[in-house]
């Protein structure tokens, strides 16, 4: 049993292996169970794999033991170094992979650690995508997610089938494309939140009724995906997460630090997003790191004197 790369991938036959399970990671896991595949899944606390083991998951011990099980190991951890570790380093996918087995990282990650782990795949005649998603819980629940793919072309199509249980695949070019993507997509996205909040506290202080506000102008040139989906949570101060904030500080600091690449012609000077990734990190010293990214009004509230929030919401 087993359908490694170039092999038709079948939900019958195609062994998917599965690390993160965290607020992404679940649903998305539980989209592929449910649509017929089985999975072999880690989890660095298995209390948190409950969920998944009812819906048939295997629980494995480590990342070396979900790759051995598999023919496409999927990752969506939290950081960089948790990317390193779980792939290459010592009883990491890597050193369990099968032959022409696949490892796709969904981790928003650094680009060169995409290229670096590319590389290392490769030299085993095995293959490595970077896929990160943007769409958040929701996303992620609905198979809505819009998933960037960079890697060799012919395995990105190879896995659609997977990839379509859990949005839409763009292929973005060569490895490390996909993470330079996210990257830029976070940099709009979180520039667009500073300007959704700002918005609104100007607004508010304006005396204008803020549903009104918004009503007003949704249908204009400030109308966007983003004012739908938050801009009444942050009128009525609902905070709960889709994404939490200390994983935007991450990626907003990815695009600001790409310097450290030592990649000269990679280097961009992206003042917007260097405040954005300020203000940020100013919900983080409040202690809201774990708030969903519409949260940032709080820190504009503050910037003017306002204070009265919901702290049931936090």
């Amino acid at each position: 049993m087993g359908t490694p790369y170039p092999n038709p991938i079948t939900p019958s036959q195609t062994r998917i292996g599965w690390i993160g399970i965290g607020l992404m990671g679940a649903p998305m896991a539980s989209r592929l169970i449910s649509a017929g595949y089985s999975l072999t899944i880690y989890a660095r606390t298995p209390s948190k794999a409950l969920s998944l083991q009812s819906q048939g998951a295997r629980l494995a011990q480590s990342p070396f033991e979900v790759a051995q099980r598999s023919d496409v190991v999927f990752t969506i951890v939290g950081h960089p170094p948790d990317v390193r570790e779980v792939i290459l380093e010592a009883n990491g996918i890597l050193s369990g992979l099968n032959p022409n087995g696949v490892t796709v990282d969904m981790t928003t990650n650094l680009p060169a650690l995409a290229r670096e782990i590319s590389s290392a795949v490769r030299a085993k005649d095995c293959w490595a995508v970077d896929a990160p998603v943007s769409g958040a819980d929701v996303g992620a629940r609905e198979g809505k997610l819009g998933i960037f793919a960079g890697g060799d072309a012919g395995v990105v199509e190879w896995l659609t089938p997977l990839f379509d249980i859990m949005g839409k695949v763009t292929y973005m070019g060569e490895a490390g494309c996909g993470q330079s993507c996210k990257i830029a997509n976070n940099i709009v996205g979180g520039v667009s939140f500073v300007g959704l909040s700002e918005g609104l506290v100007f607004a508010e202080r304006a005396g204008l009724d803020l549903k009104q506000f918004l009503e007003a102008v949704r249908g204009g040139a400030a109308g966007s995906t983003l004012m739908e989906l938050f801009g009444e949570k942050m009128i009525e101060r609902d905070f709960r997460p889709g994404g939490f904030v200390e994983y935007i500080v991450k990626d907003l600091g990815m695009g600001l630090n790409i310097v450290e690449e030592t990649d000269d012609e990679r280097v961009v000077v992206l003042p917007g997003a260097a405040l954005c990734k300020q203000l940020f990190t100013g919900m983080v010293a409040n202690g809201d790191a774990k708030l969903g990214l519409q949260g940032l009004i709080t820190v504009i509230q503050r910037l003017n004197g306002i204070s009265e929030i919901d702290n049931s919401t936090r």
